[in-house]
C-alpha cells in the first residue's frame, strides 16, 4: 500500500511524490499527458502541481496550457475525486509590479478554476514572494475571500524567503487571517541553500508541509550529463554544465549508492529529498509513462542513515561555487 503523508497542517494528505504539471501541453502533448496522469492515479498518486503561468515561456504560448490539459483530463477521466490539484498565481506581471497584486487574485483564481474545470482549488500558492509594494495583510485577506467563497481549500507559499514567510505567518496569527500551510522551495542534493537553515527550521516549527521543486536539478541528478559534451547536446544542459564543474563528488557517490540499492540515480535523488527533515514529498515531472514509472519507484527506495549522510556530504562539496539562483522565468519552468 502506498504511503500517505499529512501535508503539514493543511488538512490534505499526499503520497511521497507530487506530479509536476509544468510539461503538460509543452514537452508532453495532450495524449501523452493523459497517459501520464492516468498512470499516476493508477499507481496511487494523489497531488498534481501546476500554475497559471505554465508554459508562458514558450513562443506562441500564453500561460494556462498546463491547467487546460489537466482540466480536459479531469473531465474525460472522471477522476476529480481521486486527486488533489495544486496551482499558483502571481507570476504574471501586473500594473506597476513584476507580478500580480491582491486585487488581481479573484480574477486569476476564476481563470484557473475555469481552465481546470473544478469548483475548488485544493492548494493555491502565491508563486512568488510578494512585491514590497504589497502588504502581507492584503495578500492574505485576498486569499481569505477565496477560501470563504469555497474556491480554495488551503494556501501555500512558493519561492518565499524565510523573513517574508515568518512575517506572513505572524500577520496571519495577529489578524486572524489564513496561514500558509505549505511551502514550495527549490531544493535538491546540490542546491541546498534555498531551503536548509532558517527556512527549513521555520517550516518544522510551524508544521508547514514542504513540496520542493527542481528535485532532480534540471536533470543533472539523473546522471544523464556526465561530461560537458553531454551537456552540450541538450537545450537544458547549460545548468548541468555548471554542476559538472562545481559538484564533482555527487554523481560518483550516487553511483555507489545505486550499486548498493539497485535504485536509479533519479530514485536516489528523490528518496534523499523525501527523507529530509520537514519535507513531505518532492515534485517531479515526466514526459513519458516509462519515465514516470521510474520516478514512482523512489517510493520503494529506503536509504540507510549512512547512505543519507554520505549523499549529503558529497552534495555539499563545491557549495562555495554554487551557481546563482535562477531567474523568476526559469523558476516558473520547474522542469526536471
Amino acid at each position: 500500500m502506498t504511503e500517505v503523508r499529512a501535508l503539514g497542517a493543511s488538512g490534505l494528505e499526499i503520497t511521497p511524490l507530487v506530479l509536476g504539471g509544468n510539461v503538460f501541453g509543452w514537452t508532453a502533448d495532450k495524449a501523452m499527458s493523459f497517459r501520464i496522469l492516468d498512470r499516476f492515479v493508477e499507481a496511487g498518486g494523489v497531488m498534481i502541481d501546476t500554475a497559471d503561468v505554465y508554459s508562458a515561456w514558450i513562443a506562441g504560448h500564453r500561460g494556462g496550457e498546463s491547467e487546460s490539459v489537466i482540466g480536459e483530463w479531469l473531465k474525460t477521466s472522471g477522476k476529480r475525486d481521486k486527486v488533489l490539484i495544486s496551482t499558483k498565481l502571481g507570476m504574471f506581471p501586473s500594473a506597476g509590479a513584476p507580478h500580480l497584486g491582491p486585487d488581481d487574485f479573484a480574477t486569476a483564481a476564476e481563470a484557473s478554476l475555469q481552465r481546470l474545470g473544478v469548483e475548488t482549488i485544493d492548494l493555491y500558492f502565491a508563486h512568488l514572494d510578494p512585491h514590497p509594494k504589497y502588504r502581507h495583510e492584503d495578500v492574505l485577506a485576498s486569499f481569505a475571500k477565496l477560501i470563504d467563497a469555497g474556491k480554495v481549500r488551503a494556501i501555500g507559499a512558493s519561492n518565499f524567503r524565510a523573513a517574508s514567510l515568518k512575517a506572513a505567518l505572524d500577520v496571519a496569527t495577529r489578524e486572524g487571517l489564513p496561514h500558509y500551510r505549505v511551502l514550495q522551495p527549490e531544493y535538491n542534493l546540490v542546491a541546498r541553500h534555498h531551503f536548509e537553515g532558517e527556512l527549513q527550521d521555520l517550516c518544522i516549527t510551524h508544521n508547514l508541509g514542504v513540496i520542493p521543486f527542481f528535485g532532480l536539478a534540471a536533470g543533472f541528478l539523473t546522471g544523464k550529463y556526465r561530461s560537458l559534451e553531454d551537456a552540450s547536446k541538450s537545450p537544458r544542459g547549460g545548468k548541468a554544465a555548471g554542476w559538472l564543474k562545481t559538484k564533482t563528488a555527487i554523481l560518483p557517490e550516487m553511483d555507489r549508492v545505486a550499486a548498493e540499492t539497485g535504485a536509479t540515480l533519479s530514485q536516489i535523488a528523490l528518496a534523499w529529498l523525501a527523507a529530509q527533515p520537514g519535507v513531505t514529498a518532492p515534485i517531479s515531472s515526466a514526459t513519458s509513462v516509462e519515465q514516470l514509472d521510474e520516478l514512482l519507484g523512489a517510493w520503494d527506495v529506503k536509504l540507510t542513515s549512512d547512505q543519507l549522510d554520505r549523499l549529503s556530504a558529497a552534495g555539499a562539496i563545491g557549495d562555495e561555487q554554487v551557481p546563482a539562483p535562477p531567474s523568476p522565468q526559469k523558476v516558473a519552468e520547474k522542469a526536471d
